[in-house]
């Protein structure tokens, strides 16, 4: 680990999603978008559903969280969340039946659970712009 490093983990209840020394992660908590390096001011927070980039070894890579929390400290930072994705592991075709999905419920006259609706549109939502971000750069 450099002197600029510290220990990003991050976790999903079924495995250990990545787990190696990064120089920066930015994140979106409910409060806003936050930039965090090694040294960082502790901090606990809430995550939105959304991307996150992570820079490790002079390379940035982006993932998909389905929200949970940070918790950050000066040497490390570990993220817990329902679940995490690579761009490479998302499932076009299964996300955008989401959102279709989702959106049509919405606009239903039939009783849904509106939150888990919105959650899952949400989740479909972010996997698909993080698709676009990756094609665009």
């Amino acid at each position: 680990m450099t002197d600029k490093q510290f220990k990003l983990s991050i976790v999903t209840p079924d495995k250990v999603f990545f787990e190696q020394n990064a120089e920066m992660i930015i994140i979106t908590t409910t409060e806003g978008e936050m930039g965090i390096l090694k040294s960082h001011e502790p901090v606990t927070a809430v995550l939105k559903i959304k991307a996150i980039d992570i820079i490790s070894n002079g390379e940035r890579k982006s993932a998909f969280v389905a929200g949970g929390f940070v918790e950050v400290k000066p040497d490390k930072v570990r993220i817990i969340t329902d679940s995490a994705e690579w761009p490479e592991e998302i499932d076009v075709e299964r996300a955008t039946k989401a959102r279709e999905r989702a959106t049509k419920r919405l606009g239903s006259d039939k009783h849904y659970n509106s939150e888990r609706v919105q959650f899952a549109l949400e989740r479909a939502e972010a996997r698909l712009a993080l698709l676009e971000k990756i094609k665009s750069n």
